[in-house]
């Protein structure tokens, strides 16, 4: 039996809101306990579906809020178990909705650019954070 070595296709989104202060932006980051990691909010695409598609239904899941699309990030790829994962990633506003925990998901928060930088776990998160900070939001 041979291993599958196509890779993984997910998608999901560095999800920002106007600062409850009023001044600035905050990101989301989600907090996923089967891994203690802190991260944006991203999933794996479902058969058949497309990249904005699971990015703006992951969001929802595991935020609880829909989002508004923006302009597309840098795609992070990265091996999981062996194999190669892809992630297709965009710029969203987070538009309503509400958290609610669950299994997969125990915790949202909404930070500063920087404070969500230095939460996020890997290394790859903080670099599509930086890549991500330019671009232009209302």
């Amino acid at each position: 039996m041979s291993e599958d070595r196509s890779p993984i296709l997910a998608a999901g989104c560095v999800l920002w809101r106007p600062a409850v202060s009023g001044h600035g932006i905050e990101i989301a980051l989600v907090h996923r306990p089967k891994w203690d990691d802190w991260s944006h909010p991203k999933g794996k695409r479902k058969r058949g579906e497309t990249a904005e598609a699971c990015a703006v239904r992951e969001v929802l899941e595991e935020t609880g809020r829909r989002c508004e699309l923006g302009p597309r990030l840098p795609t992070a790829r990265y091996t999981v178990d062996g194999r190669p994962k892809e992630v297709a990633y965009w710029w969203a506003r987070a538009l309503d909705g509400g958290f609610v925990p669950t299994k997969e998901i125990d915790a949202l928060v909404w930070l500063p650019p920087a404070a969500a930088r230095h939460r996020l776990t890997h290394p790859r998160d903080r670099t599509l954070l930086d890549t991500a900070l330019p671009t232009p939001h209302p």
